[in-house]
């Protein structure tokens, strides 16, 4: 008898790490910057509206970063919520037809039976073997929360019957 898979949350390694490492950079970075640029007193043409709007920029690419970070997928009863860059959105289990993570592919990708496929940002390829066993991981809590909720299909028994 097989245990019953991990229900972690998935999220990327190395991608929150250098999300990380990027927010505190990008805001140093441009704060320095934003503070070097000539302003009038000196001879440059940089207003104080100009530097605001240096830092600001790194802001924006802080909070993408922070975004970023926050990529992951969460197993609950209702299917799988995934969080992606942009986008989030629940997938009922039934609605899963296959993972894909082959081929070169960044991260994995779930087929849905209406034959769209989403991106799952949360298990990426640069992570190495830890991505490739939290696919594995995934494959088996889909396989786990499909059982429960198919139908019997063609030649498939629904237990026994009586006779007629």
């Amino acid at each position: 008898m097989s245990a019953a898979p991990d229900e972690r949350p998935f999220r990327p390694r190395r991608g929150r790490q250098v999300a990380g490492a990027g927010i505190a950079v990008a805001l140093v970075l441009f704060g320095v910057v934003a503070l070097l640029l000539p302003g009038p007193a000196s001879g440059g043409n940089w207003t104080a509206l100009d530097k605001a709007m240096v830092w600001g920029l790194g802001w924006g690419v802080a909070l993408l970063l922070v975004r970023y970070s926050r990529i992951e997928a969460v197993p609950r009863a209702g299917g799988l919520f995934v969080r992606n860059l942009f986008l989030s959105r629940t997938i009922p289990w039934a609605e899963i037809e296959d993972l894909r993570f082959g081929g070169g592919e960044p991260w994995v990708a779930l087929e849905l039976f209406d034959g769209e496929h989403v991106a799952l940002m949360a298990i990426q390829r640069a992570d190495g073997l830890y991505a490739a066993d939290e696919a594995a991981r995934l494959a088996a809590l889909v396989d786990l929360r499909q059982q429960g909720s198919r139908e019997p299909g063609f030649g498939e028994s629904t237990g026994p019957s009586e006779p007629a």
